[in-house]
């Protein structure tokens, strides 16, 4: 066992198993003790490499995360304390590995209930190996001013309460994390605060124990009295007792065993911590406290009387010039954390993403307000989805219908479209399904599945405008501009595309008004006069007939089907449907096991 002083300003610990809270606590309290250095230096999280962005003070700092004790170790080898926030299933074997790396000296393990046995050979390895083992079952330890494990003093306003960012003259040691926060205010209230203090941990076995932490504190020039809070059960207390016997304390010490209402029950209680219950007469509260106070110990008549105790005894030692009262320094304020500044209402700060189209911060997800209960419910389909998401509104049945129909109707065309041959010279090259979905969605534009925004585009202004189909295609044709949504590679006059009339039948059944579909079939009926190929093509139809869903249906403005044709909107239903097919032609090479795809020779015109 370590007979001085553990930690110093310039202590740097390792912390095992990322917990976000306690780390941020540490540095904060690195900060408020005016520290230069951090003192974690680094994170061990098994299974992950890379960086943690946290706060020191102001500053976002980025901490190393290893993967391993043993990488960590070699990466921070001044990095001396471990601190063991693994759960009890894996924080012995952790911690052992811990202790057998030549640059850990002390370990501190947080976890509740790590079994016995195992609890025996870390303490037996430590004290072998001059090494320094504090808990299980603690919140850890602290040295004023200088360093502390984890959720130790808890909270910045409790360690300022409790003047631990600038050390004192009391070196404490308790078995209880709670309670040694208590106990910490008690003696920053009495005393001029404390210089180092130990939660030794409730386990029956502590890896080190109240006698270890008061001799080394006896040890510690800085420390010119000790306060000691046992508790019921165990014979740890009687440790301390032989030391002061034996004269191997010099210093004061200040001691009170809690539990001393064990005697008003008829049988064996069990307290908070596994160590906490007394086994015989010798356990006893009553009894511990006793053997302390003939040891020479300073012990109060009761907990209530214990501040007076530390107090009187503070005194005694400044009147005898042992103590010199310390000037009070004002730590600086810890900056506070955007989220908690807002919650308190401190602070506003601006949003940076503004989303209307759904909520998923309650029990279940929404789409524009509609729980996703209610859409399986009320059985909804994929029309119905996109009216939500895209349009904000439940449209009625025919226009979700017709959204359907648009996306079955558009979902592939072949595998000689440009879209589909991308896709599958991207996918007989290797790569996956996302890079082979892209390429082949990147030749959607004007020549290829995107003029259904034009069509809409141009079919509505020329017939809001009152052109006659010549006016318009004769106009268009002036301006060097091919009319969208007419004209296909295949398709004639007496070969009509029957994707185009299986939406028109649709439309004249179940819309209110068709007005722009019909228009757009007398522009139709101009083309063709031109050229046979001049048919209305599925672009157009999908554009037409989508004008008079968003006109007929009445629930959107003349404002807003200017805006939804603007935006894109008709596009975003080919590109929807046609991503099924490329997925589909995806995994239909992967399937066929393709190779990777050469044009001939043959089908390339040479020439200079």
């Amino acid at each position: 066992m370590a007979t001085g002083q553990l930690f110093s300003r310039t202590t740097q610990a390792l912390f095992y198993n990322y917990k976000q809270l306690p780390i941020q606590r540490m540095l904060d309290f690195d900060f408020l003790c005016g520290r230069e250095t951090p003192s974690v230096a680094g994170i061990i999280n098994p299974g992950a490499e890379g960086f943690q962005k946290l706060f020191f003070g102001q500053e976002e700092i980025a901490i190393p995360v290893h993967s391993t004790i043993e990488a960590a170790c070699a990466a921070h080898p001044t990095a001396d304390v471990f601190i063991n926030f693994a759960s009890f299933r894996s924080a012995a074997a952790s911690s052992m590995s811990a202790l057998k790396q030549p640059t850990i000296r002390v370990v501190a393990i947080i976890a509740e209930g790590v079994p016995e046995s195992d609890t025996k050979q870390l303490i037996a390895y430590a004290r072998s190996n001059n090494k320094v083992v504090i808990g299980p079952a603690t919140v850890g330890g602290i040295q004023a001013g200088a360093f502390k494990i984890g959720d130790t003093a808890g909270t910045i306003d409790n360690i300022v309460q409790c003047k631990l960012y600038r050390p004192g003259s009391v070196g404490f040691v308790s078995k209880s994390g709670g309670m040694s926060n208590e106990m910490y205010n008690t003696i920053a209230r009495v005393t001029d605060g404390i210089y180092e203090g130990i939660a030794i941990g409730g386990d029956v076995f502590p890896g080190s124990t109240l006698s270890d932490h008061i001799l080394r504190f006896n040890n510690i020039p800085q420390v010119k009295m000790m306060v000691v809070l046992g508790e019921l059960g165990g014979r740890d207390e009687y440790s301390l007792v032989e030391a002061l016997k034996q004269g191997k304390v010099n210093k004061p010490v200040v001691a009170w065993v809690s539990g001393t209402c064990a005697r008003l029950f008829k049988s064996e209680v069990q307290f908070g911590h596994a160590g906490a219950k007394s086994g015989g007469e010798m356990e006893s509260a009553q009894a511990k406290n006793q053997a302390l106070k003939e040891a020479g110990a300073v012990v109060p008549t009761s907990f209530e009387a214990f501040e007076a105790a530390i107090k009187e005894t503070f005194d005694k030692l400044v009147e005898e010039g042992k103590i010199t009262p310390i000037k009070e320094v004002k730590p600086p304020q810890i900056p506070e954390d955007l989220n908690s500044a807002i919650k308190s209402g401190k602070v506003r700060a601006p949003t940076h993403i503004i989303s209307t189209i759904s909520d998923d911060r309650g029990e279940e997800p929404c789409y524009a307000g509609v729980p996703m209960s209610s859409i399986v419910e009320q059985g909804f389909g994929v029309g119905d989805v996109i009216s939500l998401l895209w349009f904000k509104r439940s449209l009625p049945r025919y226009c979700t219908k017709f959204i359907e129909i648009c996306i079955m109707l558009c979902a592939d065309h072949g595998p000689c479209v440009s879209g589909a041959h991308n896709t599958i010279v991207t996918a007989r090259a290797g790569k996956d399904l996302v890079s082979s979905l892209v390429s082949g969605l990147l030749t959607i534009g004007p020549r290829f599945g995107g003029a259904i925004d034009d069509a809409a585009r141009y079919f509505k202004d020329a017939y809001d405008r009152g052109l006659t189909p010549y006016e318009f295609v004769e106009s268009m044709k002036k301006k060097g501009i091919r009319v969208p949504g007419i004209g296909h590679r295949i398709k004639r006059g007496d070969n009509r595309d029957k994707r185009v009339e299986l939406l028109q039948l649709f439309a004249r059944t179940n819309f209110p008004s068709v007005k722009y579909m019909e228009y757009a079939v007398q522009v139709e009926t101009y083309t063709l006069s031109k050229a046979n190929n001049l048919v209305l093509n599925v672009d157009g139809a999908i554009g037409s007939l989508f004008l008079d869903l968003l006109a007929g249906s009445g629930m959107f403005t003349k404002q807003e089907i200017d805006e939804i044709v603007e935006i894109g909107y008709l596009n975003g239903l080919f590109v929807l449907a046609r991503s099924i097919g490329l997925i589909g032609h995806t995994f239909d090479q992967k399937r066929l096991k393709q190779p990777l795809y050469r044009h001939p020779w043959e089908d390339v015109l040479y020439t200079k």
